[in-house]
């Protein structure tokens, strides 16, 4: 793209709505199958714990690939890679269509994670390199996140109406128009990206991301069926504490780190990624939660739980789109911490609500906690990617959406755990309070890892 090539000339919108609907297409995945989860496990004979892995699954194989994908990106060139992921998410969709029983199912989840890890790092180094100024990246950012917002907001309502009517499969070929759709658009109007063929990725230290990801899940998901001293969960535990040890021997001692030293010294870059893991695991453990709480305690349908959910998801897209826009005047320091305790707010007020609390006083808690957590997506993205050293912009990407992935299965593993071990509605408002603790941890990091930096420059 010639006009990315020059800072402040507008490239317009059309490489964004490309990259995006990628993306968009891994967020309808996570949102669309959470709903569909029940008949799953009823059509399939599925247990509560293989639903949690029927979800996190996919994001265990979305979180630990995600710094290799970056990884590629930086050496085969960030479109190149972002393609190569969607067809991957796209025949591995075709293959849950067909699936006949929860392993199978749970396999090629395995495999849409591993073509999310791919795109995902890629579509926001894409947006780095046709967005150059500060205000235009952080406007871009914030439309990345609000047409996140968007499949967010479709996917429990879409996913529950598919699944009553023509049933649960029909959740995953909605993936295939819109991972072919991705392909054509994003060959038509993204550029070429540059390599570095000089990157040299080191297999052990990757290696080492995805088992320390993989087994802390593992065990996580497996407190709730065995207890705290069943022995997956003591040697799931023990697998990532070995793991996370290599990691560390490999970042210290290694030719060629994962994470290249002077992101791991990075403060900004640090303190976002540790947000950016808070947030995610907030909000997709609530709506976990949620969702069972809708379904197996009120006993409503897929389609009616899906529509209880919608004022948490619809209102995400207009959180992003706003941050992206406030960035301009403000902080991003003092936007995400405004977002943090919204959004803290919202989760306590359903942890203290009580057994039988109104449907009102719930929509209040989902509206804070949604408008909240995306409120502050804008600003964590542009923290980390504006602290990403020259070269390293599918690293950084990967690295914050590693931290943000893994937060997600966190919550939707120990937001089951708890509600196996302690009931419906006492896990439930568990979870609720733990939510808004780890909210108030990132607002606390807000003030001490995030400059006192904006946006500035001409717009998008």
């Amino acid at each position: 793209m010639a006009a990315s090539d020059q800072p402040g000339v507008s490239v317009g919108l059309a490489p964004l709505l490309a990259v995006c609907c990628g993306y968009f297409m891994v967020i309808l995945d996570v949102t669309i199958v959470n709903v569909a989860a029940p008949a799953i496990g009823r059509d399939l004979a599925a247990s509560l714990t293989d639903l949690q892995w029927v979800v996190d699954g996919y994001t265990v194989a979305f979180a630990g690939f995600l710094l290799l994908g970056g990884a590629l990106g930086d050496r085969w060139g960030h479109r190149r890679v972002f393609c190569l992921g969607v067809a991957s998410f796209t025949v591995a969709s075709l293959g849950c269509v067909v699936a006949g029983d929860v392993i199978t199912l749970t396999a090629f989840r395995l495999v849409e994670g591993g073509g999310a890890a791919l795109l995902v790092p890629g579509s926001l180094a894409l947006l780095q390199q046709v967005y150059l100024t500060p205000t235009a990246r952080a406007r871009a950012f914030g439309l990345w996140g609000a047409i996140a917002g968007v499949a967010a907001t479709a996917g429990p309502l879409v996913g529950g109406v598919l699944t009553t009517t023509v049933g649960w499969r029909w959740v995953f070929v909605i993936n295939l128009p819109v991972g072919l759709l991705c392909l054509v658009l994003t060959m038509a109007t993204v550029g070429p990206s540059p390599r570095d063929r000089g990157r040299i990725i080191d297999p052990l230290g990757q290696a080492a991301v995805v088992v320390t990801v993989a087994a802390l899940i593992t065990a996580l998901n497996e407190v709730g069926r065995q207890g705290i001293r069943g022995p997956a969960v003591i040697g799931g535990v023990l697998v990532a504490a070995v793991a996370a040890g290599v990691l560390v021997l490999r970042e210290r001692f290694g030719p060629n780190p994962p994470l290249p030293r002077t992101m791991v010294g990075s403060r900004p870059l640090t303190g976002g990624t540790a947000i950016g893991f808070l947030f995610n695991f907030g909000f997709y453990g609530m709506i976990f939660a949620a969702s069972v709480y809708f379904q197996q305690h009120l006993n409503l349908s897929a389609a009616l739980a899906g529509l209880a959910l919608l004022p948490a998801m619809a209102v995400t897209m207009v959180a992003s789109a706003l941050s992206g826009r406030l960035s301009d005047r403000f902080e991003h320091r003092r936007l995400m911490f405004i977002g943090l305790l919204t959004a803290c707010v919202g989760l306590a007020i359903w942890a203290v609500a009580g057994d039988a609390p109104s449907y009102a006083v719930l929509v209040v808690a989902m509206l804070a906690c949604g408008f909240g957590t995306s409120f502050t997506l804008t600003g964590a993205t542009s923290t980390v990617m504006d602290a990403a050293p020259t070269g390293y912009a599918g690293t950084a990407s990967a690295t914050l959406n590693t931290a943000r992935q893994t937060g997600s299965a966190a919550g939707v593993a120990i937001s089951g755990s708890l509600i196996a071990a302690a009931g419906l509605t006492t896990g439930v408002s568990t979870f609720m309070a733990v939510g808004a603790a780890g909210y108030l941890l990132g607002a606390v990091l807000t003030l001490l890892c995030v400059p006192h930096t904006r946006g500035n420059g001409p717009s998008l």
